[in-house]
């Protein structure tokens, strides 16, 4: 599952407080896109592997529990403020989910580049 980081920063500029990306548990997170640009995404590519961008990622309850903790948040934060913005015919929508095509290594700070 991957998540843009400017879509945590704006849901965080949402709350008025900062989020944490772990509450959302993505295998890949991306640095320097526009909040949301992941959704239009069909394909990239992260040194030799590409992905196939699947479908958003829609969300439960469990974003409002705290990793370090496992303590549910009473407010049912993040995602009640997700849900003002991103429900989409009941899912609330947040990350999109990914299939890698090949194999190879990641490294923290590689280069995305949007195929398609």
């Amino acid at each position: 599952m991957l998540i843009g980081q400017g879509s945590l920063d704006d849901l965080s500029a949402r709350m008025g407080r900062p989020q944490e990306m772990l509450r959302f548990r993505p295998n890949l997170v991306i640095e320097g896109a526009e909040a949301f640009a992941e959704d239009g995404w069909k394909r990239i590519r992260i040194g030799d592997i590409e992905f196939q961008l699947l479908t958003p990622c829609a969300r439960c309850i469990l974003t409002t529990v705290d990793p370090a903790t496992g303590e549910r948040s009473a407010d049912r934060e993040p995602f009640a403020t997700l849900k003002t913005y991103r429900e989409v015919e009941g899912n609330v929508l947040f990350g999109q989910n990914v299939a890698n095509e090949g194999v190879g290594e990641l490294e923290v700070g590689m280069s995305v580049e949007v195929l398609e």
